[in-house]
């Protein structure tokens, strides 16, 4: 046996790692592939492309490659938590709630946005400060006051590295053979030259250090100097008499993704550190749920984790998601229990999504709904129309998605909710109009939008379920009412409302603003949803007419194509219905009107004076 000892000089430097043991326990996991079979490529996949024509168009359509069609939409993704949190209603009552919280897309949400984001951004790792057990977007840190404005963050979190899976560090592909030191992978050692005149297969280990002034140490079997660079190679060859020396080679390092403090894409494989999820979900509900926002053609990553209800530790709550009048493709992500899962503490569950037609939606727990509605785990989602992406004549868009057979609408179609419209007014989109709907006619644009939901509450009921008395269903009366979970005068506030909760520290459990504000002259879209269980709700408008364009996500237009829009003064809407209202402030002089309800029992909380559906629609 003859063996050869290789001295490397600049060989490539290597990440040492403590060998790390996989948290066995945890099962927390989000989902948001940058390319998918419907959108194939991930560079294309994180912007909204232009409307060309419908998806697929041909019968013979890849849908791999997608080669004989353009492909419309993107991916989204989002991930929220189940859980419970407290808010304050605006006599300063605090109530405490089962509730949804943020999990992604954190400052966004706390800018009163929609949490939803693009794969580029969602599939990032936080590397920020903590300034505190909770994340800054959510809770407040020790500095005085907010720390909001600070905060940048929208990607999932916890996100982090996959500790089951390795990468190389400074580029190089990984080989035949495989180098490490304690369970780590380090580099792997290629024999690109076998040598001559022996017999057997050549083998590759690490030595023991050299003597000299490199002080080298040894780890494991090998051999590091203290820059971390490979300094010595052992190799044993079997047979005498050779004649040519193989050639060895180390590619680049590799190391183990958990270890690393920014890890790259290949490592972002879905784990989350169970701890940051635990941080910022546990008390940290939202009343109203994560806003969501999609486009026609998305498709949408929802990822739902279940962090328990610190409050109730005697409950073993599951939860789901169910998209209220959305249509799935599957009722596996319906969210309800009897036809789908449910999500048990401790878990997560990502939903899938094809973006459906135009309009607005919400959605809802689907667990015991009559009492996790009524606690606050209600939210809302709105999806975008194709035709914001039509550069063009409208009426010409229209048409050309008479052939994406997914959303066809015409007279074949008994139950079509958005046919031509009767009248081809030639109205065009230069690429900048934001509509409502897919109307062919430019009769549902707006220039800014608002997401109104209405819901409401028992207070004694909710007290019930924070001290373990059992619930009065049959009792149940709403006597708060709320705008997107705010009671007057909050509804007037600027910026997310924070609580102190039973952890002592402080949530913004209430991000949306109820305040409309509309340049003088443009149009207001105000998405209106109703999540009530106990009670009609009622909303007037003082001095702005509302038209009313859509209805459970239906433009309002007959089979003739005829627009059905009405203008009034009020809409009244009954737990499950949402209406699509614009207000046009041309001619409107500047100043502050008023939207509020006119059941007076309905402006106030259970007393005189403070609460109830009201806010403030300014004018500028």
């Amino acid at each position: 046996m003859i063996r050869q000892r290789l001295i490397t000089r600049g060989s490539p430097a290597v990440l040492l790692v403590l060998f790390a043991l996989p948290a066995a326990a945890q099962s927390f996991r989000v989902q948001c592939p940058p390319s998918t079979i419907t959108h194939p490529n991930a560079a294309n996949n994180n912007a909204e492309p232009a409307y060309t024509g419908a998806t697929y168009p041909a019968a013979t359509s890849d849908y791999a490659t997608g080669n004989t069609g353009p492909t419309n939409g993107a991916i989204k993704c989002q991930q929220i938590s189940g859980g419970d949190g407290y808010a304050t209603m605006g006599d300063g009552t605090q109530t405490y709630m089962f509730s949804f919280g943020p999990l992604s897309g954190l400052a966004d949400m706390a800018a009163g946005q929609p949490g939803t984001e693009f794969p580029s951004v969602f599939n990032t790792v936080y590397t920020g400060p903590q300034l505190q057990p909770g994340d800054p977007a959510t809770t407040d840190g020790p500095l005085p006051g907010p720390v909001l404005t600070n905060f940048t963050y929208n990607g999932a979190v916890g996100l982090t590295g996959d500790q089951n899976n390795a990468v190389a560090t400074t580029g190089g592909v990984q080989a035949t053979g495989v180098a490490t030191v304690a369970g780590d992978i380090i580099g792997d050692v290629t024999i690109t030259n076998p040598g001559k005149g022996y017999f057997g297969p050549v083998t590759v280990t690490f030595g023991p250090p050299p003597a000299g002034p490199n002080n080298a140490t040894a780890i494991g079997n090998a051999i590091v100097s203290p820059a971390g660079t490979i300094t010595g190679v052992d190799i044993t060859f079997a047979g005498e008499g050779y004649v040519t020396a193989p050639t060895v080679t180390i590619s680049a390092p590799v190391t183990n993704c958990a270890n690393l403090a920014s890890p790259p894409a290949e490592c972002l494989t879905g784990h989350v550190d169970p701890r940051q999820i635990m941080d910022v979900g546990v008390m940290n509900g939202n009343i109203p749920a994560p806003l969501m926002a999609i486009d026609e053609d998305d498709e949408f990553f929802l990822t739902l984790t279940n962090v328990g209800m610190i409050m109730r530790p005697d409950l073993f709550e599951q939860h789901t998601v169910h998209f209220h009048g959305y249509p799935n493709a599957s009722s596996f992500y319906d969210g309800v229990p009897d036809a789908s899962v449910a999500i048990n503490i401790g878990g997560s569950f990502t939903y899938y999504y094809l973006a459906p037609d135009a309009g607005t939606y919400f959605w809802h727990c689907h667990i015991t709904p009559p009492e996790h509605l009524q606690m606050g785990m209600v939210g809302q989602i709105y999806v975008r129309p194709r035709q914001d992406r039509w550069s063009g004549d409208l009426y010409t868009g229209l048409q050309k998605q008479q052939g994406d057979l997914r959303t066809k609408c015409d007279s074949s179609d008994i139950l079509c909710s958005n046919p031509l419209p009767a009248v081809n007014t030639g109205a065009a989109n230069g690429g900048a109009t934001k509509y409502a709907y897919n109307d062919g006619d430019g009769s549902t644009a707006y220039d800014v939008e608002y997401p109104l939901q209405m819901h409401g509450f028992d207070p004694n009921f909710h007290f019930v379920g924070m001290t373990f008395n059992p619930e009065g269903f049959t009792d149940m009366k709403d006597k708060y009412f709320l705008l997107n979970g705010r009671s007057y005068p909050d509804t007037v506030t600027p910026g997310p409302l924070e609580t102190q909760s039973a952890d002592g520290a402080n949530h913004f459990s209430q991000p949306l603003s109820a305040i409309i504000d509309i340049p003088a002259g443009k149009k207001a879209l105000l998405r209106i949803s109703s999540l009530d269980v106990t009670e009609y709700q009622t909303l007037a408008s003082l001095g702005i007419p509302m038209k009313v364009i859509g209805y459970n996500a239906k433009l309002l237009r007959d089979q003739a194509g005829n627009n059905m829009y009405y203008t009034t003064n009020s809409i009244t809407l009954g737990g499950g219905e949402s209406l699509d209202v614009i207000l046009d402030t041309t001619g409107v002089p500047t100043g502050t009107y008023y939207l509020y309800t006119s059941n007076l029992d309905h402006l106030a909380n259970d007393a005189e004076n403070f609460g109830g559906l009201m806010t403030e629609v300014h004018v500028n």
